[in-house]
């Protein structure tokens, strides 16, 4: 269905609550409450969260923030605990232990460093064994929980404690892993990119689809970290818009193979625009570092054309 947003309001009630604990101006609660606001009111989830500041944040024991069944798994297993839950429920169904009209979706949530690397084997067996279940990653670019080190999502030259700018490097040396394309490579059904906030129907869509596509689905959703990244709290929907209109982030999905960019900028912006509010690139703009800057805009600009490749490769009428 088309996302109309006082409908979404009026008839499902969020199933990630109010009183979690995560930081103001962090982008990881929205991606949770607009993809679990995409399943049907009758429908239960089972939600499987790796360890990472969604989980320290929003399952406190006795408190909880999640409203659908809820299992805290390690860094590297939210993918095999949820794959896992769902070929437990199908064999259950078989037998006749559970009822046949009720219908339940998993779906697992971990972050970038749960997600891209230390979760990543038993993402990628979840997703090549074709277990009917979402996975979202909530990408804040590095390891926030644990002190802001850096990830295999960490963008080149970003500040963290483990890539620390200064006179030895430059921030990290490494270029993002392209971890959407990754999952694009297990042939599955469904794809996406998405972000937190600022385009909610964008995000609220993909979500649906992805849960209620019959097989595997993977979500990669920019989550961006106040602490992390150094921006003002108030600034997570600019933030976010201008990681969408620089094309640092762009929105697409891959449907059976075929590439659709959900959202092009009229006007591409240059990539200073996304980097300068952050703390973590302030660096790039001292005297000298130019090249930085050159060199992020060039990685940007190759990944955005070859994304515009495969939109129009994977479309081409035979």
């Amino acid at each position: 269905m088309a996302y109309n947003l006082k409908e979404v309001i009026a008839e499902k009630p969020s199933r990630f609550t109010a009183g979690h604990r995560m930081c103001a101006g962090c982008g990881a609660p929205a991606v949770a409450r607009m993809v679990l606001r995409a399943l049907k009111p009758e429908d239960h989830a089972v939600i499987a969260n790796a360890t990472g500041c969604m989980e320290v944040s929003s399952f406190i024991y006795p408190y909880t923030a999640w409203t659908d069944s809820y299992i805290h798994t390690a860094f590297e297993c939210a993918g095999a605990t949820c794959s896992g839950v769902e070929a437990a429920y199908k064999s259950l169904k078989r037998q006749g232990k559970l009822p046949e009209d009720k219908e339940t979706k998993f779906i697992a949530f971990g972050g970038d460093g749960g997600t891209y690397d230390i979760g990543l084997q038993s993402l990628s067996g979840a997703m090549e064994r074709g277990h009917d279940m979402v996975y979202v990653c909530y990408d804040n670019g590095a390891y926030m929980n644990t002190g802001i080190q850096r990830s295999s999502a960490t963008p080149r030259f970003a500040d963290t404690t483990t890539s620390p700018a200064g006179s030895v490097i430059p921030g990290k040396m490494q270029s993002r892993k392209d971890l959407s394309e990754i999952m694009v490579s297990h042939h599955i059904p469904y794809v996406a990119q998405s972000i937190a906030v600022n385009n909610f129907k964008d995000l609220y869509e993909k979500a649906e689809k992805a849960i209620y596509t019959k097989g595997p689905a993977f979500l990669n959703v920019l989550a961006p970290c106040p602490r992390g990244w150094g921006y003002p709290t108030d600034m997570l929907m600019e933030i976010n818009k201008l990681a969408v209109e620089t094309c640092y982030w762009p929105l697409y999905e891959v449907v059976d193979g075929k590439y659709k960019i959900t959202y092009k900028p009229a006007k591409k912006l240059p990539i200073e625009e996304f980097l300068k509010p952050q703390k973590r690139f302030k660096h790039m703009f001292k005297p000298g570092n130019e090249w930085m800057i050159e060199e992020f805009q060039q990685e940007v600009d190759k990944r955005w054309q070859d994304l515009l490749d495969l939109e129009a490769m994977t479309n081409k009428e035979n």
